[in-house]
């Protein structure tokens, strides 16, 4: 440990921040090598301080005695000349908010406990010095959380309490207690991380911060989450799906309003039947309380493939409103500036994301940074403070770029100023690859975006053994954020390519729809002229070809090596091709009906899109499959149907299973273990 948590500020170990030369050419770089992964640092979450003379945020690193992520709270003054570690607890430390007064700096942890999501209480970290305290002890554990105004309470998101975790701790001795019989009743029964659903939810309490004490102020058969004070303190907002005799059957959330005390009703803002802010996007009030700020999606049918609108709603009750209705791009995180005249938020264009701004009366969509560069979170700060630079405040944003992993950085006059220098060190010793933009045509006319990573020492004219990586979601992009394993597959000596594929976001809703009902079509299309491009362009060498993806990308990498042979190996990561046998076993039912309709009522499109593995026999390139033991999203029984098929088949092929993982891989040895093979795997084929 480099400091206790929360001694004294006078005793905190002050941290000289990098010269901006510090990042200057070295006189002979390395190239990036796989053990450098564990020299990253994940930077997430700025926080400006109430006066403006601090941002607060958290750094993971990995462990890697202990094989775990940690995250510490940090923080960073506004000229970037102090840099301060504020926790360092084995534990981890997650969602660092300031008191309104700036007095206290308050975090969720589960220290003591070994289970990060279900035990996380608060501690408060008192700015004047001493140690950080737990101030709640709350069964279930604490999800979120957010300030009163008058830094009296808080709002806690809190989960109903297991009874098998309670069982296990009231048991006596080492001795665990024989597990009780799972019982489901539920129409959407199960998710990943959070195993089968029961009968559990997370409910909204009010903290009493001097009482120590919290009551329950939205008790009952719903969740509810992301909730946000009013200015004056006497309402909360909160997101809830509650609408129709069983919720679970659709996606239709809606934003309420509840006047901050126990046992008041919860009065509804939005009817829309679709999703109003079914994302981790906070509400948010405008300064005189008037309006709230809030997500809408698309109609409820096309909500897998949906970008949100900004919308308000007045918060007295009337009828939303959209911001920028002509606005044909994703959206996220609406935060009200100080004057309460405009909204700022995140905006996803064609392979970035941005900062922008539109007037509460509508008008055209300012964009507040540009160029190529990933802004994937923000944080306002107030006006008050010298050299705020307008109705904004201070804005402090998590920007990231090609060779730049995240940081934080303060954006002022529509420039960025670099507050952190977490990566510095490991950056300085390595050689990255050179990303550029293209553009590609596929057969049917359609343009797609893209991004290709060349090796270090590039030659011009000289084809190179050429990886393509598809992307997940569907609905997400390549974009211009760093990353690691693409330009280690550079630093290898591949041409790295990724293409955003009908289906993906950032190109308008037309384009993300595109593929409604019909996977495995268009974005095979769309990938297939990808290839097609960069091997006319002379940078990829035909006889050796590479792709893979994980999640989605992995059922794409499933959907092209049944359809082309030009690929030589393939690594296909938490995918799927028999997709009826997604049906009651993944976490995706209410997509199923809406989408394809049930697989007894409309079997022939079922057979459309589950090609892969009933025309296995036409697929020769030789495959890696790998997925996590739990995963609920895409179950490894996808991965494992495919492995047998080629295996009967005859086809190189080969299957690895990370033993308790979900979706995401937590462990970081697994991790590293992944990219290994993936190198390993590629280099048997394409070398």
């Amino acid at each position: 440990m480099i400091l206790r948590l929360g001694r004294p500020a006078a005793a905190f170990i002050i941290f000289a921040v990098a010269a901006s030369g510090a990042l200057a050419q070295a006189p002979a770089r390395r190239p990036l090598k796989l053990d450098d992964l564990d020299r990253v640092r994940q930077v997430a979450d700025p926080q400006v301080s109430p006066d403006g003379q601090w941002v607060a945020y958290t750094v993971t690193k990995v462990d890697v005695a202990a094989d775990k992520d940690d995250a510490d709270v940090w923080m960073v003054s506004w000229d970037g000349a102090r840099s301060v570690r504020l926790t360092s607890s084995p534990d981890g430390e997650k969602k660092p908010r300031w008191s309104p007064d700036g007095r206290y700096l308050s975090f969720l942890s589960s220290r003591g406990s070994k289970d990060d999501n279900e035990t996380a209480q608060l501690w408060l970290l008192d700015r004047a010095g001493g140690e950080a305290e737990k101030v709640t002890e709350v069964e279930g554990g604490i999800d979120d959380y957010a300030w009163g105004p008058d830094g009296k309470r808080l709002v806690l998101v809190v989960s109903d309490p297991d009874p098998e975790v309670k069982r296990a701790a009231e048991a006596k001795g080492d001795k665990k207690p024989k597990p009780l019989p799972i019982v489901i009743d539920r129409y959407h029964f199960k998710q990943d991380e959070d195993g089968y659903l029961g009968p559990l939810r997370s409910h909204l309490y009010l903290f009493d911060l001097a009482g120590r004490k919290a009551e329950a102020l939205t008790p009952g058969p719903f969740d509810e989450s992301l909730p946000a004070w009013s200015p004056d303190g006497k309402w909360i907002a909160f997101v809830s799906k509650r609408v129709g005799a069983d919720p679970d059957r659709s996606n239709n959330t809606d934003v309420f309003v509840i006047e901050a005390k126990a046992g008041a009703p919860a009065r509804p803002l939005t009817t829309y039947p679709g999703d109003d802010n079914e994302t981790t996007s906070p509400l948010a009030w405008s300064p005189d309380g008037a309006l709230v700020a809030y997500l809408q999606g698309p109609e409820p049918k096309d909500y897998a493939y949906g970008q949100d609108r900004l919308m308000v709603v007045p918060a007295a009750g009337g009828a939303p409103r959209p911001l920028a209705p002509g606005l044909d791009r994703p959206v996220a995180r609406p935060v009200f500036t100080s004057d309460g005249a405009a909204v700022v938020f995140r905006l996803v264009d064609d392979r970035s994301e941005h900062l922008a701004r539109v007037s509460v009366t509508g008008g055209p969509v300012e964009r507040l940074v540009t160029g190529p560069r990933v802004i994937s979170a923000f944080s306002m700060g107030p006006t008050a403070a010298k050299g705020s630079g307008g109705p904004e405040g201070r804005l402090a944003v998590l920007a990231a770029g090609d060779n730049e992993p995240p940081e934080v950085h303060a954006l002022e006059n529509g420039q960025l100023r670099r507050l952190s220098h977490h990566n510095d060190d490991w950056l300085a010793e390595v050689q990255l690859g050179a990303t550029e933009e293209f553009t590609s045509k596929s057969k049917d006319g359609t343009l797609v975006s893209g991004l290709l990573i060349k090796p270090a020492g590039f030659v011009p004219g000289r084809p190179y053994p050429t990886v393509l990586r598809i992307h997940g979601g569907p609905n997400g992009q390549d974009d211009h954020d760093f990353a690691f394993e693409h330009q280690l597959l550079a630093a290898q000596g591949y041409l790295v390519v990724s293409a955003n594929y009908r289906g993906s976001n950032g190109r308008g809703q037309a384009f993300q729809r595109a593929i409604f009902a019909d996977w495995g079509g268009k974005e095979v299309v769309d990938l297939l002229g990808v290839m097609d491009h960069v091997v006319a362009a002379g940078l990829a060498d035909p006889k050796r070809l590479g792709v893979g993806g994980w999640s989605y990308g992995g059922i794409l990498t499933n959907y092209l090596i049944a359809t082309d042979h030009r690929f030589k190996a393939a690594t296909s990561g938490a995918g799927s091709s028999n997709q009826i046998s997604m049906y009651g076993t993944d976490q995706y039912i209410v997509q199923y009906e809406t989408e394809l309709g049930p697989p007894w009522k409309n079997p022939a499109l079922w057979t459309k899109v589950y090609y892969p593995f009933f025309q296995a026999d036409r697929i020769t390139t030789p495959t890696l499959f790998l997925g996590g033991e739990k995963d609920f999203n895409v179950p490894l029984l996808g991965g494992e149907q495919m492995y047998q098929a080629l295996k009967s088949l005859g086809v190189d092929t080969q299957l690895v299973i990370y033993p308790g993982q979900h979706h995401a891989l937590r462990v970081p040895s697994y991790r590293k273990d992944r990219l290994r093979r993936y190198l390993d795997w590629y280099a048997k084929y394409l070398k």
